[in-house]
């Protein structure tokens, strides 16, 4: 026999043949933990304990606004400590006023100090204890 006809695995050697199981067997374990991951998170913040929505405001003067949040609370009620945030913004899209207030489910309404004339009202957003990004 001359070296070229000899096979690679006569040259090499043969893998162990328990290498390709584990290898399968290895890879399906991370998949199924990777999935499982990905519905857990993805279940975890498609409910959220708080969340709001601006759905009007109104310049009361150049010192104020009084703006309409709506909140929705999920969870125990009485235990949920939540917290919200509105910021008013003026022409030059400075913060000129912010308020921060506990929520009540349903319409909430809320006034904020301003320095100066406010031209637009932003929702922050609500957080919990347990849910740091705002909502």
């Amino acid at each position: 026999m001359t070296d070229g006809s000899r096979t690679l695995a006569d040259r090499y050697g043969r893998p162990a043949p328990w290498r390709r199981t584990a290898v399968l067997v290895g890879s399906g374990i991370l998949g199924l933990l990777a999935v499982t991951w990905l519905a857990w998170s993805t279940l975890f913040h498609a409910s959220p304990e708080v969340s709001s929505e601006i759905v009007g405001w109104e310049v009361v003067d150049d010192h104020a606004i009084t703006a309409q949040v709506d909140v929705v609370l999920r969870g125990d009620g009485e235990d949920l400590h939540a917290t919200c945030q509105v910021r008013a913004i003026a022409a030059d899209h400075t913060v000129v006023g912010e308020a921060s207030f506990v929520p009540e489910d349903g319409r909430n309404e809320v006034e904020v100090r301003t320095e100066r004339r406010a031209t637009a009202v932003e929702s922050v957003g609500c957080t919990t204890p347990d849910q740091r990004r705002p909502r």
